[in-house]
């Protein structure tokens, strides 16, 4: 009983250090988009986005490590990331125009993820956090614009090679998540 109100506890907290380095996340996503359209610095963004990469490591690693994952969390990181990754995307767009498909997909990947998540959450009452396909959806997007911003003089088949890539991996990410809620909304055991 004592272990179930912990857990209880822990869910429902609001500042832990997880949320706080999401939260700084966030705020490091003005301070990209500067370096990268406004300063014309990709290495500076791109160092600045390497800092982002880290905290969500350390927050992942710090909510799992010391019992600290709580339900802001579950919602803070991923939007974080999210906001992160799409940025990122926006502001290489201005470099490399196919990026506009990883816009396109991931805008109705997070908008079919917002309407069925919050009918899951009404639902079962539990929010859910990102499965594997998710977590290499993220490991892509950050690896392909670390790949264009380190690597100023792309080749383009080089990056359509990474954009394909990262596309044909968020739309299985996608088809397995609609299936998964699907399940969950019928009420069948995921």
């Amino acid at each position: 009983m004592q272990s179930e109100v912990n857990q209880e506890e822990n869910l429902n907290r609001i500042i832990t250090v997880p949320n706080l380095l999401s939260f700084f996340r966030l705020c490091l996503i003005p301070v990209i988009i500067w370096s990268y359209c406004v300063k014309k610095n990709p290495l500076l963004a791109g160092e600045i986005l390497l800092l982002s990469g880290l905290t969500d490591l350390a927050d992942g690693y710090i909510a799992r490590r010391f019992h600290r994952i709580s339900n802001l969390g579950k919602i803070l990181d991923p939007v974080a990331d999210k906001l992160t990754q799409a940025a990122m995307l926006i502001c290489l767009f201005t470099r490399f125009p196919h990026m506009l498909l990883l816009i396109v997909i991931m805008a109705g990947k997070e908008l079919y993820m917002v309407v069925s998540g919050c009918l899951v959450i009404r639902k079962t009452g539990k929010v859910h956090g990102a499965d594997w396909h998710g977590k290499i959806v993220t490991f892509l997007l950050y690896g392909t614009a670390a790949v264009h911003i380190i690597w100023f003089q792309i080749t383009p088949m080089v990056s359509d090679l990474l954009i394909g890539l990262c596309a044909i991996m968020m739309v299985i990410s996608v088809a397995l998540y609609i299936i998964q809620n699907t399940r969950t909304l019928k009420g069948e055991t995921v």
